[in-house]
């Protein structure tokens, strides 16, 4: 079995090398890329390859592996959809309607048809019973897994940033899931690293820009699969882990976007407008590099999964990690304010120095 990992592995790997190769030339030559402009920070036509070539070579290299995948067909029609919308996106920019509509879709197909949904919220009740979802099962799970496609998608304004993160989260479900010995989940995890670290030997270089970026294909394919593992490890009788440790494993990219979409409402904006409020942003204005600010924002997504680790292992009551997690999002979203408010006040008091200065002359 473990040759089989190793193999699949390999061909996954190698594969998504390939086809980031095969696929860079074609992508300009179609338009597949992404400008530079506005707020982004490349200065050149970047190819937006990596979510086909990681998708691509995860489908074809998972089939090697001798386990049943039979129950994970819903899994893979979800990813498959939200691949060809990101593709479209990538291509024509459609609408954020067209792609929630699409991401509803697929979390629905992994909630009705795989029967992955989350029946409750872990022992969250008094005495430490269940706290049941009852009829708001369904669209409740809905809701989370959108949240969590979304939130991939947000944290992708970085080099390496979104692939660091999800490797993050992998490497502590396959970590589970190897404790528990659940084979073909290992093996789908495995694999899925195998493709992320391929894509990062292009996007994430120590001494140039990204070669390639994921996309909306990559971001939302990457998304839709924590979600559906993160959702599936903490639910049923003999579920690997509990709700709460769900939260801790992706806990980065909730705060961050949890963060950015309250202070749009509150500012009446569309939670979905493009800004410079996110972590990376207000981490780099406030003096960190680009290559900084990733490994502390990595650095802290390691830290929040061996805590969600550690409180499952040493049996942590549920309420009192909740509690925790609650109160970590309450400390991350001062301090960013904080920083925001930092930024806000110092460059318009510095022109109004120069300007002041000036008149004076």
């Amino acid at each position: 079995m473990v040759q089989s990992y190793l193999f699949s592995g390999m061909l996954a790997f190698v594969g998504a090398i390939i086809l980031i190769e095969m696929l860079d030339q074609p992508a300009c030559h179609i338009g597949l890329v992404d400008r530079p402009g506005g707020r982004k920070a490349h200065e050149h036509p970047t190819p937006l390859i990596g979510g086909i070539a990681m998708f691509a070579a995860f489908g074809f290299a998972i089939l090697t592996v001798d386990v049943g995948l039979g129950v994970f067909r819903p899994l893979f029609a979800g990813a498959l959809l939200l691949v060809i919308i990101g593709v479209l996106d990538d291509l024509h920019d459609i609408s954020m309607r067209t792609r929630l509509v699409a991401q509803i879709a697929a979390c629905t197909v992994m909630t009705v048809w795989g029967g992955v949904a989350l029946a409750d919220l872990g022992h969250l009740g008094l005495g430490g019973e269940l706290l049941p979802l009852g009829i708001a099962a369904v669209p409740f799970t809905v809701f989370a897994a959108v949240g969590v496609v979304n939130a991939t998608n947000m944290v992708d304004g970085l080099d390496g940033l979104a692939g660091s993160l999800t490797l993050v989260t992998l490497g502590a479900l396959i970590v589970i899931a190897w404790q528990a010995h659940a084979s073909a989940e290992l093996a789908i995890l495995l694999t899925l690293a195998s493709v992320i670290i391929a894509f990062l030997f292009y996007n994430l270089r120590p001494s140039a820009p990204a070669a390639i970026f994921m996309g909306d294909a990559g971001s939302m394919f990457l998304g839709f699969i924590l979600a559906w593992f993160l959702i599936d490890f903490s639910q049923g009788e003999e579920r690997l882990i509990a709700p709460t440790t769900a939260l801790w494993l992706f806990a980065l990219p909730l705060f961050d976007t949890l963060c950015v979409i309250t202070r749009r409402l509150m500012q009446r904006q569309s939670p979905f407008s493009a800004d410079r409020a996110h972590c990376h942003h207000v981490l780099q204005d406030v003096g960190l590099s680009r290559h900084g600010t990733l490994v502390a924002i990595v650095l802290f997504a390691v830290a929040a999964a061996a805590i969600g680790l550690a409180g499952q292992w040493l049996g942590v009551p549920e309420p009192l990690m909740l509690g925790g997690f609650l109160l970590s999002l309450a400390i991350y979203t001062l301090l960013i304010n904080r920083f925001t408010q930092t930024k806000t006040d110092f460059w318009p008091g510095l022109i109004r120095q120069l300007q002041q200065s000036q008149t004076r002359d």
